[in-house]
């Protein structure tokens, strides 16, 4: 599913030259449920951006669902950000005015699916997240863990390969928190491929395997037990 090699991105702010990623090598298989774990200014939101294809290396290798992104441009990495790959993002990302229901239908209508095919999609996503009963629901008549629901329905609407989950916890309580994992075992056990990016050392072990980067380096690499 993921294949990165030897990758490496170099900010320059000024005269200086940041090392975000130092020669990051990683194999992530169709069908794991992989956590990339650091603090801050680790390296892991800039892994997370290359492997969601929101931003390009300085040099190195990386093939996506046997695609290779070297060398595309813009319109080729949205196609592939489109039909690939499912974000989950910390901040949920939810467009205030639109209905649960219009939010995950919203990435589909940029795809051109159909509008009958777009809400069967949509509703069966939050069906399947527990939600079939707030189809219209705003976001601000959800709870935050609602909100995440949404989001990750979303992210299931356009079936990819890959979902990417950036901190899905992050803003959310204890309880809620424990809620959206136990959402993404089940979301594994029937399939997907998932990546989830934390500094939190606690839902990392949730994981079914825990790469921990530091100074844009991989440490450890590892099955969960």
């Amino acid at each position: 599913m993921i294949h990165i090699s030897d990758m490496y991105k170099i900010y320059r702010i000024g005269d200086i030259d940041i090392n975000a990623l130092n020669g990051v090598s990683i194999k992530i298989e169709q069908h794991e449920f992989v956590a990339i774990v650091g603090p801050s200014g680790s390296g892991k939101s800039t892994l997370m951006n290359m492997i969601g294809c929101l931003d390009t290396p300085t040099s190195g290798e990386y093939c996506i669902d046997g695609v290779s992104v070297n060398g595309l441009n813009d319109s080729q990495l949205a196609d592939i950000r489109n039909h690939k790959i499912g974000f989950i993002f910390q901040g949920f990302n939810l467009l205030q005015k639109l209905s649960a229901l219009e939010n995950v239908e919203l990435p589909l209508v940029y795809q051109g699916v159909a509008a009958k095919e777009r809400h069967q999609r949509s509703v069966k996503a939050l069906q399947a997240v527990g939600l079939g009963d707030r189809l219209l629901h705003k976001p601000n008549e959800l709870s935050g863990g609602q909100q995440q629901r949404v989001a990750i329905a979303r992210a299931l609407a356009s079936d990819p390969p890959l979902i990417l989950a950036d901190e899905p916890t992050g803003n959310l309580d204890t309880k809620s928190g424990k809620e959206i994992i136990a959402l993404l075992h089940e979301l594994h056990g029937k399939g997907n491929t998932i990546v989830l990016i934390t500094h939190d050392n606690e839902v990392a072990m949730q994981a079914k395997r825990v790469v921990r980067i530091q100074d844009g380096m991989i440490t450890e690499d590892r099955k969960v037990v």
